[in-house]
């Protein structure tokens, strides 16, 4: 069984690495997020503050790492360079600079020590340093929009967002960041995260004052479902935050979202979109389960060897179904992982290539190959 996994994990790499050199080539000066007819679109260079905008150049250092392409390394550096105008438009950003920068400059950074891209990612530290709380303990997700006040709202995403400050901190030698991504953290573990192990999306809080008043559905079914993608930023932001400080309350809360996403995932391993909605239509999204994989790999990692095959296994079986059923390996087309889903609700953005699929999707399959170097 292992020298099958192993085989198909190595053809598997293959097949990303020659479909994103491509990809890479023909997609010059571009920022993409979604694909049109198998062609990507260039929506992060249209809206240079764009959440996702560092999932393509991160994509690209992905592969560079691995196979030294040089081509690769000079996309994502035209990447960074067009990404630079969004530090002058400061409204337009919110708490994912960690998502935005930290896998494009800090990688980059990290792997070639270029100076520019370690000014680019400290900027970015300190953007997302401002938005916290410091009554609340938390950093705040989004600003006012669509004609309501955000100030006391935080995600689960924000999880992803917190290895930026904890790296900055060990840059600089200055605590401060962590000790903020520390306290954000333990207000996610208590706030987020119920006793089930389920997942709240957006919990609000009393922004004056601190603790929480309130929650709201956000993407998933309804409040008090269970969406897929939060479970999923919620297991890998959780054990990457135990990879940065050791603390065992990171890696028990981590264990317990990913049992609960195993369970939810265990009759087809193809995650539904919301693990607590209806069971028609069927709505799938497939960047759950890239993410998700990418999580349980990690704790893998991180717990003794007669439990880590619990969750390596899941994680391969997730990849291995997703793989089978909704990657696309045509070198003529750009995406690759098919089926990913913005929201529960809306029939727009259902069941399409999101460019943080592909980008989850690669990062586990470069794991499991035996890739050391933590992109986080």
């Amino acid at each position: 069984m292992r020298d099958i996994n192993e085989q198909w994990q190595q053809e598997t790499w293959s097949k990303i690495q020659k479909k994103v050199i491509k990809s890479a080539a023909r997609n010059i000066g571009s920022i993409p997020y979604t694909a049109h007819d198998g062609k990507f679109d260039n929506r992060g260079a249209e809206n240079i503050c764009w959440w996702t905008n560092g999932f393509w150049p991160g994509i690209l250092w992905l592969v560079y790492a691995v196979s030294g392409e040089e081509s690769l390394k000079a996309r994502a550096e035209e990447c960074e360079a067009l990404m630079d105008r969004a530090f002058y438009e400061l409204e337009g950003l919110n708490h994912d600079v960690g998502m935005m920068w930290h896998i494009s400059s800090g990688v980059n950074y990290r792997l070639t020590g270029n100076p520019d891209s370690k000014r680019r990612n400290l900027y970015a530290a300190n953007i997302l340093a401002g938005r916290f709380n410091i009554k609340g303990n938390f950093i705040k997700a989004w600003d006012e929009w669509g004609g309501e006040d955000h100030r006391g709202w935080t995600i689960i995403d924000c999880m992803m967002n917190l290895p930026l400050l904890y790296w900055a901190s060990e840059e600089t030698k200055d605590p401060r960041y962590t000790h903020m991504a520390v306290a954000h953290a333990d207000m996610a573990a208590a706030d987020h995260i119920r006793p089930d192990g389920s997942v709240r999306h957006i919990a609000i809080h009393d922004d004056r004052n601190g603790g929480m008043i309130g929650e709201r559905g956000g993407q998933g079914y309804d409040e008090g479902s269970v969406w897929s993608r939060g479970q999923a930023w919620a297991i890998y932001g959780f054990i990457l935050s135990f990879i940065h400080t050791r603390k065992q309350e990171y890696l028990d809360t981590a264990k317990q979202c990913a049992q609960y996403f195993i369970a939810g995932v265990q009759s087809d391993w193809l995650p539904r979109c919301d693990f607590r909605s209806p069971g028609e239509p069927v709505i799938y999204d497939s960047t759950a389960g890239a993410i998700a994989a990418c999580g349980l790999l990690e704790i893998a990692g991180c717990v003794p060897e007669y439990e880590a095959g619990l969750y390596r296994d899941a994680a391969v079986r997730v990849l291995k179904a997703m793989e089978q059923s909704f990657c696309n390996w045509d070198l003529e087309k750009d995406s690759i992982l098919q089926m990913g889903t913005e929201q529960y609700h809306g029939e727009k953005g259902r069941h399409i290539p999101i460019i943080y699929g592909d980008y989850f999707f690669i990062e586990a399959i470069y794991k499991l190959t035996g890739q050391t170097f933590l992109f986080w």
